[in-house]
């Protein structure tokens, strides 16, 4: 049975009718005015163009979505959701990936767009790029299929994964078909959930792990060396506080994991629109409310601060009570540990402004 959102695989083709190309161009200058003016007196120097602010980039984003959503029949969010993946890819892989420049973040190589045997390896000729085997194609009706042209990439995009079908798992094939990589179509598929549930693009707002006016302590324990299990360094940073404190989401994100880990104890793991594993251990229990799938959102509690893990399930005081917390980026194909101490200091300095700043 067709989902409510498909539409013929022909409605592509209305994309030109529509102009989307005068809404990527509406960021440029306004021409001055034909009209006959005085001389100016004194040589003056143009403004400087004004930088577009967060909100405004992601306006203007949203809008692309929701026009290519309207031509293709794919929702916004999953559209949107295939740009975050490739923005996430792009800064974990700055050296191979290099950013677009525009306002979306989908990398395309040249070969790939071009075709692999295409001489010219800039190719904009539709023609050309399909004789050549290259999935490049004219977004904006400009005759043109420009690897730097916003449109041009989105639509190709689209076709490319269009031609599977319109249904969620024929899109989730042609995610596959794409990119040859399960853990691509999981991220794409998990953040368009996020998306869809928030209906909004701006979802990085963070949270400290645990409420700031609770009593807790913490340094920078990265790199230290752990025994037990084996050698092995900390990838993480503990802070330390009483049972049952409550531990929060830092993030909006979807549960990947939750459970007993030998190491971790109970732990939750958490996936957010950075491609950021957020990971959480030692906890003395979690929300039974929560399950693996679930959408949370900064400051939700998860669980509550223990001392549990280092054998098998159920094992606690161990140690002294404490919340692991550990973040990890994903860079397509592998995940890598990285330092949360200075994340951790930005978001609990960010959370006590917000606070100071209700009492005025």
């Amino acid at each position: 049975m067709r989902r409510k959102w498909e539409q013929p695989l022909s409605s592509i083709r209305k994309w030109a009718a529509l102009g989307l190309a005068a809404l990527l161009a509406s960021s440029a200058p306004l021409s001055p005015c034909s009209a006959a003016v005085p001389a100016p007196q004194a040589e003056t120097k143009p403004a400087p163009a004004k930088e577009p602010t967060a909100a405004e980039l992601m306006a203007r984003r949203r809008n692309i979505f929701d026009q290519i959503s309207t031509l293709t029949g794919i929702p916004w969010h999953y559209l949107a959701a295939i740009d975050q993946y490739e923005r996430t890819l792009t800064k974990a892989r700055p050296k191979s990936r290099p950013a677009s420049g525009g306002l979306l973040s989908v990398y395309i190589p040249p070969s790939r767009w071009s075709g692999a045997l295409n001489p010219d390896q800039d190719e904009t000729s539709p023609a050309a790029i399909r004789h050549f085997g290259g999935i490049g194609r004219d977004g904006d009706g400009d005759g043109k299929a420009d690897r730097k042209n916003d449109a041009d990439v989105l639509f190709t995009i689209a076709n490319h994964v269009l031609a599977h079908g319109t249904a969620a798992d024929d899109f989730a094939i042609g995610l596959w078909e794409y990119y040859h990589n399960t853990r691509a179509v999981q991220r794409v598929m998990q953040f368009s959930r996020l998306y869809a549930a928030f209906d909004r693009l701006d979802l990085f707002e963070h949270a400290f792990p645990l409420p700031v006016r609770a009593d807790y302590s913490y340094r920078s324990t990265w790199g230290a060396s752990r025994g037990w299990g084996g050698y092995r360094i900390h990838e993480g940073t503990d802070i330390f506080a009483g049972y049952g404190v409550p531990v929060r989401s830092t993030c909006y994100g979807i549960i990947e994991v939750k459970g007993w880990n030998p190491f971790g104890g109970w732990r939750v793991g958490i996936r957010d629109l950075d491609n950021v594993y957020h990971y959480y251990a030692h906890l003395s229990g979690f929300d039974k409310k929560l399950s693996v799938g679930d959408i949370v959102s900064p400051g939700q509690t998860i669980g509550w601060v223990g001392s549990s893990g280092y054998g098998k399930p159920g094992t606690q005081g161990k140690f002294p009570p404490h919340l692991h917390y550990g973040v990890y980026r994903d860079r397509g194909l592998v995940e890598w540990a990285f330092d949360p101490y200075p994340s951790l200091r930005a978001w609990e300095r960010e959370e006590w402004r917000k606070i100071r700043g209700k009492k005025k």
